[in-house]
């Protein structure tokens, strides 16, 4: 695909701009909290990968969040809960402790990976695992915006798209099964996206409304303070039957909403069918950290029941991942270490440490990166201080704030050359891109899930924090749009 990314390299002026504004215009922008909205950049240069490509990435990422799930489950079980629910927040541990044993669906999960000789997965999303609207607005205004200055008629483009797939369409197909195998194979009359007031994924939110109507469901985005019902979930009268959360549990601490923490502790819900429900520890760290850990435990493995296929796919992608204490274990190489706290201190490009229970990339340390701006506000944040790689080391082992931290080996990543698109320009940049994967636990059958790609001149990609999507493609569509290229 070298060829295409040089014609698009060639062509990007002409078109970048545009792009930008349209996957402006149709919800790829961050929401502020003052309700003004900053576009989220794209890039002229998308990924390209095999659709049977980006289809093993989805089942890899199916294998582990289905481990991941497992670990949480039997972890909340035994007398190590703390592991887990020591991090959450006042209002997560009472609605986890709630509900979690009625937890046995997941419409939609996220694995983050980055990728070497191979996807290595770096944590496992199941809070709020957004993007699914954004990778298609990147995506197909890319295919339509190209298309287009590529000369291809216009009624061969609805293929192109539907050939290319689609996370929305995913999304919607898995909140329905979901909602059919908590309702004796009904479908839902109506959807209600639940999210905050001028939360920052806003307008993905409203992209998702929009495309689920055009599916055929009554579809609305609705906020807490809204919703109302004795026995229904209701806004201003109107009743919805089937609630997917875009909204983090804590988020009720900042704003008390009785009718709405009480809506969350029942699963999968009486006044209405909530999906996602409410599944923090499933994206504690730690979890993650006790699913690689199991490669090594097979009484762990035995006591989860991990899958030989699970087994598997932690193997191959999931990098070496601890709980980070001090005290003996078996480092990376698998040698045994009299303490890993010392070993992971002595050797800083090795290793990152990420708070347990935290998101947007706000406490991840990469030891090579002692020194920056980036690492030195970041430990300032946290300790107040600028600290060394082996006093961060020292103070992490023993900050139980968040449920502590986990250690995980660094997984090596080369910036690649991108054109980002803004209204007024490209700009070439060197970027660190990721590439995450969707997946749904416990659905009878898996929904056409893709992915999302990111990028971001930091090695801790996150999209709110600032960076861009890469539209992602299959090589089959991008050979379409070259083959159009050639006959202008």
């Amino acid at each position: 695909m070298q060829e295409f990314l040089e014609v698009l390299r060639q062509q990007a002026v002409h078109f970048g701009p545009e792009l930008a504004r349209a996957a402006y215009a149709r919800g790829l922008a961050v929401t502020q909290r003052d309700g003004t909205t900053r576009p989220i950049p794209v890039t002229a240069t998308p990924v390209i990968l095999d659709a049977e490509e980006i289809r093993r990435r989805a089942t890899l990422s199916a294998h582990l969040a289905s481990a991941t799930m497992k670990v949480t489950r039997q972890m909340l079980a035994s007398e190590h809960r703390e592991l887990l629910l020591g991090g959450l927040s006042p209002i997560e541990r009472a609605l986890t402790e709630r509900t979690f044993a009625n937890v046995t669906r997941l419409a939609t999960t996220r694995v983050d990976y980055f990728v070497d000789s191979r996807p290595r997965a770096l944590e496992v999303n199941a809070t709020i695992p957004a993007m699914q609207g954004y990778s298609d607005i990147a995506a197909h205004t890319f295919i339509e915006g190209v298309a287009r200055h590529f000369g291809m008629p216009e009624a061969a483009i609805p293929a192109l798209l539907t050939a290319n797939g689609g996370n929305t369409r995913a999304l919607y197909d898995a909140l329905l099964a979901g909602y059919a195998a908590e309702r004796q194979g009904r479908t839902p009359r109506t959807i209600a996206l639940l999210c905050r007031r001028h939360d920052a994924q806003l307008t993905e939110q409203r992209y998702l409304c929009a495309r689920f109507r055009e599916f055929g469901v009554d579809a609305d985005v609705v906020h807490p303070d809204e919703v109302s019902g004795e026995e229904h979930f209701e806004v201003r009268g109107k009743r919805y039957e089937l609630v997917y959360r875009h909204l983090f549990s804590r988020r009720l601490e900042e704003s008390p909403a009785p009718w709405m923490e009480e809506f969350f502790g029942t699963v999968p819900g009486r006044k209405a069918v909530l999906l996602n429900p409410p599944a923090s520890p499933v994206e504690v760290k730690t979890a993650f950290a006790l699913v690689s850990q199991s490669l090594e435990d097979p009484a762990l493995a035995d006591a989860v029941g991990l899958t030989p296929e699970e087994l598997e796919a932690i193997r191959v992608s999931v990098p070496w991942t601890r709980p980070f204490k001090q005290g003996p274990g078996k480092g990376p190489d698998g040698a045994r270490e009299a303490d890993l706290v010392a070993r992971v201190a002595a050797e800083p490009e090795r290793f990152v440490l990420k708070r347990a229970w935290d998101y947007g990339g706000r406490a991840v340390y990469l030891g090579r990166s002692v020194g920056t701006p980036a690492f030195e506000e970041r430990a300032r944040a946290a300790y107040g201080e600028t600290l060394t790689w082996k006093a961060l080391c020292e103070r992490a082992a023993t900050d139980s704030l968040g449920g502590g931290f986990v250690v995980q080996e660094v997984v090596e990543t080369t910036p690649e050359e991108h054109l980002l698109c803004e209204t007024h320009g490209i700009t070439p940049l060197r970027l660190h891109v990721d590439y995450s994967a969707y997946a749904s636990v416990g659905l009878d059958r898996r929904p056409a899930w893709g992915g999302v790609c990111r990028g971001s001149t930091s090695e801790i990609v996150n999209i709110v924090g600032g960076g861009g999507v890469l539209p992602l493609i299959t090589t089959e569509v991008a050979e379409e749009l070259l083959r159009a290229w050639k006959a202008r």
